[in-house]
């Protein structure tokens, strides 16, 4: 078959199949069009998931006949004046989406500009009609029907209404908050959909944004970002450690105002969480990075949602240690949802019937100081580590144990009043009550130690006066000595003994009198699902999470009332305390009225 030239129209179905994928696609080629145009409100409407219908109207500068000619035309735009690539300020500057949807479509474009007279187009499956005179307010309203349907074979790989109506929200939501200052409204149906009222320029208006969009328990448990380096500016909010959702949908990344999905920002996103995130959970931010658009390409790929930057090394910095900063700043906070969720089990099992004459569901047991408690031996541990306990007569607010209700000066986690369960210690604030978990509150504290030991330089080592002797299989310890390095930065030094076991010659100070054999145990199954692309600093961090997991004090030991109170004034000054070194929290918090709720008192 001889070489030919492709029909135009062909021409444009083609390339449509990487600018239009699915609806969702359309929408946000045809929104990001109204933003560019200088909209103050967009509205967005679809049918069947955006397959019948997508409409958007905005009340932006409009088109006068001339221009909405060359609009449906491939490659023609007016974003780029200068033909620079390198200084894109536009959201779209590619001059592909309108003739690629009206290759696979019927595209109907109606527009008017100030003080003009309105205009209409229709292109129908990549044929061009005339322009012609039409009725309508200062502005663009472009409809798109029955998308692909000159192209079924794309009909087929799109998944059902409410599934793709689902995505065009999620991609109206990222613009939405990308631009607070304009009104979004998106209706439709599968959509509960949202009518957004523009908000004023500035911090605050863009909190209310995201708060309208993720939700105001997200900005009430987020640290707020406001970190600069060699040009770069990175704002927005992150969520507390303890605050995470099962997927990344409500991580939303911006550069320049653009929703991007770039790889080394979520990258530099998980490494930022890699030390207080458990796996298989996600932050939940909201980011904007703004820099010279000369320092960014944004013409990577048609979908305009990848980005590259020049200063690739520079970006990654900046996020992690500027969301640390700001997790940091939190110090010892922890996420609202821990005190939520046990309200909502206790008025689950019936606890919500307590003082209003109604009886439990359930009977209730409850345990009184006067009742004998069988004795449980408490294991052989080492020394807890805690700061040297202060005098109960010392602390702000009175004797702790005697600070009456309602008292002012207590401490942020308050003074512990019990341990119970020989796991859990309960403490009174000035709003209410907080409960402990001692073994993981005790874990992270451990864990910042080192952490900061290591950082001052060289973890303080112990040699053992007759080194430690651990049999392991043989790939086990092959996996432990090709770690010697990273195992000796954390302080630990290990050398082979023989076939079969291996020899510890020194541990970090902290650990001494630990269960030594225990701990080259759970190594050696870490170290051995190590892949190469983690960096030397995360396995560390691995090293020493596990250290502290040996060294905290452990559920089961009974601790007295100094001890208690010196935790929870350790946790109080150390940042990330609020959660355990897997991401779980450390403690949770119930405030006075939600007591007196479940008691029936208001």
């Amino acid at each position: 078959m001889p070489v030919r030239q492709l029909d135009p129209v062909l021409i444009d179905q083609i390339a449509a199949g990487e600018v239009i994928e699915r609806p969702a696609a359309a929408a946000k080629e045809l929104v990001e069009n109204a933003i560019d145009a200088g909209a103050r409100r967009i509205e967005i409407r679809l049918e069947q998931g955006g397959r019948r219908l997508i409409r958007v109207t905005d009340d932006g500068a409009g088109m006068p006949p001339e221009d909405l000619a060359l609009a449906i035309r491939r490659h023609a735009t007016s974003k780029l004046p200068e033909g620079q690539l390198d200084r894109i300020l536009t959201l779209g500057f590619r001059g592909e989406a309108l003739p690629s949807i009206g290759a696979v479509a019927r595209l109907q474009i109606t527009t008017r500009v100030a003080g003009g007279e309105g205009h209409a187009i229709l292109v129908d499956a990549g044929q061009v009609g005339p322009i012609r005179p039409a009725a309508m307010a200062q502005g663009t309203r472009v409809e798109v029907s029955d998308l692909f349907y000159a192209t079924p074979a794309r009909l087929k790989f799109l998944k059902g209404d409410r599934a793709e109506a689902q995505a065009v929200a999620l991609v109206i939501r990222r613009l939405a908050m990308a631009h607070p200052e304009i009104a979004f409204t998106l209706s439709g149906d599968h959509l509960s959909g949202f009518d957004l009222p523009a908000e004023a320029p500035g911090e605050e208006g863009l909190r209310r944004r995201i708060a309208r969009l993720i939700g105001e328990d997200f900005t009430g448990n987020a640290a707020t970002l406001a970190a600069e380096r060699n040009g770069f500016r990175l704002s927005g909010l992150a969520s507390l450690p303890t605050y995470h959702r099962a997927s990344a949908l409500d991580q939303y990344l911006f550069v320049n105002g653009r929703p991007v999905r770039d790889r080394l920002l979520i990258g530099a996103l998980k490494a930022a969480y890699a030390d207080s995130l458990m796996a298989g959970r996600y932050p939940v931010v909201a980011l904007f990075l703004e820099l010279d658009p000369a320092g960014v390409d944004v013409n990577v790929h048609p979908a305009k949602l990848e980005v590259r930057f020049r200063d690739a090394e520079g970006i990654r910095g900046l996020m992690i240690a500027g969301i640390r900063d700001a997790l940091a700043g939190m110090g010892h906070q922890a996420s609202s949802r821990g005190g939520e969720a046990m309200l909502q089990r206790l008025r689950a099992q019936g606890i919500t019937h307590l003082g209003t004459g109604s009886p439990p569901p359930r009977p209730l047991s409850f345990v009184f100081p006067d009742q004998r408690l069988p004795e449980r031996p408490a294991p052989a541990m080492p020394h807890a580590g805690f700061a040297e306990p202060a005098r109960l007569s010392e602390p702000v607010g009175g004797p702790a144990g005697g600070a009456e209700d309602g008292e002012a000066g207590f401490p942020p986690l308050g003074y512990a009043r019990a341990q119970f369960h020989e796991t859990y210690i309960l403490a009174q604030t000035g709003e209410g009550v907080v409960i402990v978990d001692q073994h993981a509150a005790h874990e992270r504290l451990v864990y910042e130690r080192l952490k900061k030991a290591r950082a001052e330089g060289a973890v303080p080592r112990q040699p053992l006066l007759i080194p430690a002797v651990i049999d392991l299989p043989e790939p086990a310890i092959a996996a432990l000595l090709d770690q010697a390095g990273a195992l000796a930065e954390a302080g630990l030094v290990i050398e082979p003994f023989g076939p079969g076991a291996v020899a510890v010659q020194e541990v970090p100070a902290a650990l001494a009198g630990s269960d030594i054999v225990a701990l080259m145990r759970d190594l050696a199954d870490q170290v051995s699902e190590w892949g190469g692309s983690e960096s030397l600093a995360a396995r560390q961090d691995h090293v020493l999470k596990t250290f502290a997991c040996h060294h905290s004090v452990r559920a089961g030991r009974r601790l007295r009332l100094e001890e208690m109170d010196a935790l929870l004034r350790e946790m109080e000054a150390t940042p990330g305390s609020g959660q355990c070194n897997h991401g779980r929290p450390t403690y949770v918090s119930l405030g006075l009225k939600d007591l007196e709720r479940l008691f029936g008192r208001s």
